[in-house]
């Protein structure tokens, strides 16, 4: 099939959007392509189509764990084979899932950068037709990014096992010096960008000082017409958010990463499909989802970055109609964020607190723990050890830059199950222990495929077949994993820590002092460049477009900043006629105030009151007490 016939066949869009079909045909043509398209540019596309065009693997590298599965849960419903591997599953899931993309027609493997660490998977791929590596969110490659991964720095070592095939690296936001960084890191061998301005006319971006955020929220919902998303930090005001809509009559849901995969479908759904007319959510809510009539984009609170900040806003008007990017802010903003600030670089003694605490708490002993996963329970680790939560969590990711440990933060897992005997040794089992009939027969019916790999499980669906309670589905699967006759993995929505290598000696922990250093600068030019555009008084689409190396473009006219400058500069305008009319008038002879002002021309009844006050202020007019004179 050509590309244009795999795009009209699995993804049922006759042409390619701007940009797409020259990033593929780059691909295809065997070239190392950086792609930087803004959010909504279907940057999917670029690599799905291309590695569907050719016969092998594509290899996609991608941080966002609940994107990585919505994207192969999507591919599969198009009948397209996909498998992903993330931080949760065990090491059997893996080392099937791997085989399958070895003897299987599988076209997509999904990877979490920090799985490109594990010698079995490096091991695997090898031996894997791979026609294309995929590099999603690639500015997390760039230490000079805003979001920088150090398990990112890997994804070179995949050049080594396959030489030939060529890298496509996809971001949304990238500064000039992060584009650079990104085709050095990832050993292009010419460079090849293909950019779209990150230009949107139809946005326009509005900061708006505001004590009062949940007010100007509910005002900004009944005035701008339809739908919605809210931007928050924390889950619990997510929930919180939603329910103050709700209670003011318009219908809100909330969305982040602690929800199953089914509520995160069905609260998607129902917002797509306008049944919902606002989302409130946290950062985990928009990658990979297209819906082109938002009209309106809040950020209830300051962002990390202008990146952040502007992939997010940029959710709003994909269908190129009028849309709106409130950002609320206030001095009390300012000052969280410099303490999130301090909080975001422990000192090198507190890491390492930090690691031989964590080990302490999953009692790894030295010399022991590598390979091995661990769920966290980030509140009870904390208040074990009296630490920060904020703080620990970024000793763990200078861990992590360190590869002592990777961490993942939490994503929802749901329960899977895997036959680990044949279907004549589970028949056997059946026959001795007919107690466990009727039960493995219900598992039987059920879910199919179970012999060679795990498959999703749902206890309560099961229940109900098996006419059992909940808690005796789970208790019927633990024992039948303990006869060995499967393997059950309950489902999971706790935080991951991987030990990448044995528990170190307190004098063997080597943290990069230097390398926290130069985060801290980034970090802070970053925060620096959101408060000056919080503050300054220009543009918005002018600074954000400087800020991304566009220095000469034209102001929007539509952003708060200049709609301000219009009104000014109108103001200025009608006073100027309001006042030639008043000197012409007078010049004529005196007249009572009534007089005047209904015999002006131009202006509003305030703007010729405001006008003769003013001229009466400055000595330009007089007043006797009746009438005003020259």
């Amino acid at each position: 099939m050509t590309i244009q016939e795999i795009l009209k066949t699995y993804w049922n869009h006759d042409t390619f959007r701007p940009m797409q079909e020259d990033i593929i045909q780059s691909v295809l043509l065997g070239h190392d392509t950086l792609a930087l398209l803004p959010t909504g540019g279907g940057k999917s596309v670029c690599f799905q189509v291309p590695a569907m065009a050719k016969d092998g693997i594509c290899i996609v590298v991608s941080p966002l764990i609940a994107l990585m599965k919505d994207q192969v849960e999507n591919l599969r419903a198009k009948g397209i084979e996909a498998v992903s591997i993330v931080s949760g599953m065990n090491k059997r899931e893996v080392d099937l899932a791997l085989d399958d993309c070895i003897y299987k027609e599988i076209k997509f493997l999904y990877l979490s950068p920090e799985r490109l660490l594990s010698e079995l998977v490096r091991e695997r791929i090898k031996y894997m037709k791979v026609n294309l590596f995929a590099v999603d969110e690639a500015h997390c490659i760039s230490q000079w990014g805003y979001d920088f991964r150090p398990s990112y720095l890997h994804i070179a070592d995949l050049r080594e096992l396959h030489p030939d095939v060529p890298v496509l690296a996809l971001t949304a936001t990238a500064t000039g010096e992060v584009r650079v960084d990104i085709q050095d890191k990832l050993l292009f061998k010419k460079a090849l960008v293909f950019q779209k301005s990150f230009e949107r006319k139809n946005i326009s971006y509005v900061v708006q000082y505001e004590e009062n955020k949940p007010r100007k929220m509910l005002d900004i919902a009944v005035g701008v017409k339809g739908s919605g998303i809210v931007y928050v930090r924390s889950r619990k005001e997510c929930a919180e958010i939603a329910k103050f809509y709700n209670d003011n009559g318009i219908k809100a849901d909330y969305y982040h990463a602690g929800l199953t995969s089914d509520e995160r479908s069905k609260k998607q759904e129902s917002w797509k499909n306008n049944r919902t007319c606002i989302m409130v959510a946290t950062n985990a809510f928009g990658m990979g989802i297209d819906k082109p009539d938002v009209r309106f984009v809040i950020h209830k609170d300051l962002p990390e970055s202008l990146e952040t900040y502007y992939q997010e806003a940029g959710r709003a008007g994909r269908d190129e109609h009028k849309a709106y990017a409130v950002l609320l802010y206030n001095n009390g903003d300012r000052m969280k964020q410099e303490k999130m600030f301090a909080l975001s670089f422990p000192a090198v003694d507190e890491i390492k607190l930090v690691y031989h605490q964590l080990s302490n708490y999953y009692q790894v002993a030295y010399g022991a723990g590598e390979g091995v996963s661990f769920d966290l329970d980030l509140g009870d680790f904390c208040a074990k050890y009296k630490l920060d939560v904020i703080k620990t969590l970024n000793a763990l990711k200078f861990l992590e830059q360190n590869e002592y440990l990777s961490f993942s933060e939490s994503v929802f897992l749901p329960s899977r199950f895997r036959f680990e005997v044949l279907n004549e040794q589970l028949y056997n089992f059946q026959i001795q222990n007919q107690g466990w009939d009727a039960f493995i027969k219900t598992l039987l019916r059920s879910y199919g495929g179970a012999f060679e790999n795990y498959v999703r499980l749902k206890e309560f669906d099961l229940s109900r077949r098996a006419h059992m309670s909940v808690q005796q589905v789970i208790e019927g699967l633990k024992q039948l994993q303990e006869y060995n006759i499967l393997s059950y993995l309950p489902q999971n929505d706790q935080p991951q820590v991987t030990y990448l290598k044995p528990r170190q000696q307190p004098n063997n922990l080597y943290i990069n002092k230097q390398y926290i250093e130069q985060r801290k600068a980034t970090y802070l030019k970053k925060m620096e460049a959101v408060f000056a555009y919080c503050t300054h008084k220009k543009c918005r689409s002018q600074l954000l477009l400087t800020y991304f190396d566009e220095p000469n473009s034209d102001k929007c006219d539509i952003c708060d900043v200049c709609l301000d400058e219009k009104r000014k500069r109108n103001a200025t305008e009608v006073f100027d006629d309001v006042t030639n009319e008043i000197a012409q008038l007078l010049s004529i002879g005196p007249l009572e105030l009534d007089s005047l002002i209904t015999s002006i021309k131009s202006g509003i009844e305030k703007e010729r009151l405001d006008a003769v006050r003013r001229l009466l202020d400055a000595g330009k007019i007089k007043f006797n007490g009746e009438k005003y004179y020259l």
